[in-house]
């Protein structure tokens, strides 16, 4: 009986004692505002189901996005190399880090990650998911130069994360992981598909004689022939979000892919770039040599190098190009800037 009382006056006080250092939050899920043109073209989007998205998750992503202190001085974010106006990539060549290092590859704008189901990310391919791809900038000693350690020590010590990281993933106790999963879920949100050709497919707008002519020099394979590794009508996405080796050089000092995948097949190769918002993006290409639109066609026109890993969809490579009349770049300029999207860049569920 002794016992008993003992046991009955341990579960009475624990049961009456408060307990308000327990909590527990459900998060909101969300799911990703997909735009009308995406649903018509393309499968739903890669959500992992890790990850789930959720209102809180989202925010905190976007406020770790934007703040410098993933950097070793404080004095970089993520959005210092990936800039909204810039349809979040950077209007420098190449991006400075915080010891005043520049890197040696353009900074790639982020939109419509989540069809990207390839899962290869950079360049080169070097990181497998937007979650991987997050860790590198803050550890590489050319970008943000620090270490998740002492990331995860700033953030544990701030008086608004520690909160913030309970509420989106229910654990107080902040590491890279949960770092990296929210900038993700963020980067998941930054949908582009409000451009004036979008508008033209959902049959809302007209586009110009110049405009449809370009769109014809685009899709021609007697012409522009870029299509196969961009996309058109039916992809919407305007990338194949696969690798080529683009006859830019007849000798390579990025290797790009083969550095990854140690196949000297794959050298020379990088990711296919999106054509949206081009306008806003310059430099172009993975080396940022070219500063305008009419130099990246002028390159295809008549520009290419011919190497042993050359894609074989630069069938003219042996001509030098294309070779496009001045009438037909200037129309295929003309319809490469109807997929630009002010929309996206002024976003405000996008912007600090």
């Amino acid at each position: 009986m002794r016992y008993l009382g003992i046991l009955l006056a341990l579960l009475f006080f624990s049961c009456s004692s408060p307990s308000n250092d327990v909590q527990v939050y459900t998060p909101k899920a969300v799911d990703l505002d997909v735009p009308e043109i995406l649903k018509q073209k393309l499968i739903a989007p890669l959500v992992p189901t890790n990850n789930p998205l959720t209102e809180e998750g989202i925010a905190l992503g976007k406020k770790l996005f934007f703040d410098p202190i993933l950097s070793k001085d404080n004095s970089q974010s993520c959005s210092s190399c990936h800039k909204p106006e810039n349809s979040f990539s950077d209007n420098e060549k190449f991006s400075v880090g915080v010891d005043g290092i520049r890197g040696s590859r353009n900074s790639m704008p982020l939109f419509n990650l989540a069809w990207n189901f390839d899962e290869r990310f950079m360049w080169n391919g070097a990181e497998l998911s937007i979650e991987r791809q997050a860790f590198s900038p803050v550890r590489d000693p050319i970008e943000m130069h620090s270490n998740w350690k002492d990331v995860a020590e700033k953030l544990q010590t701030h008086n608004e994360y520690p909160d913030l990281f309970l509420k989106a993933f229910n654990t107080s106790k902040i590491d890279s992981t949960f770092v990296t999963k929210a900038l993700a879920q963020f980067e998941r949100t930054l949908i582009s598909a409000n451009s004036k050709f979008d508008n033209y497919l959902l049959g809302n707008v007209s586009l110009t004689e110049q405009e449809l002519n370009g769109f014809d020099v685009f899709v021609r394979e007697d012409k522009g022939d870029c299509f196969h590794c961009h996309g058109g009508e039916h992809n919407p996405l305007w990338t194949d979000n696969e690798f080529h080796n683009n006859a830019l050089d007849s000798n390579f000092t990025d290797l790009g892919l083969g550095a990854v995948t140690g196949d000297p097949n794959d050298n020379g190769k990088f990711k296919t770039p999106s054509l949206r918002n081009l306008i806003y993006t310059a430099p172009y290409m993975h080396d940022g040599r070219f500063t305008t639109i009419e130099e990246v066609i002028n390159h295809y026109s008549e520009g290419l190098q011919n190497s042993s890993t050359v894609d074989p969809l630069m069938k003219k490579v042996h001509e030098g190009g294309v070779q496009l009349s001045d009438q037909d770049k200037a129309d295929l300029k003309a319809f490469l800037l109807t997929l630009s999207d002010p929309s996206f860049i002024n976003n405000p569920e996008f912007t600090n």
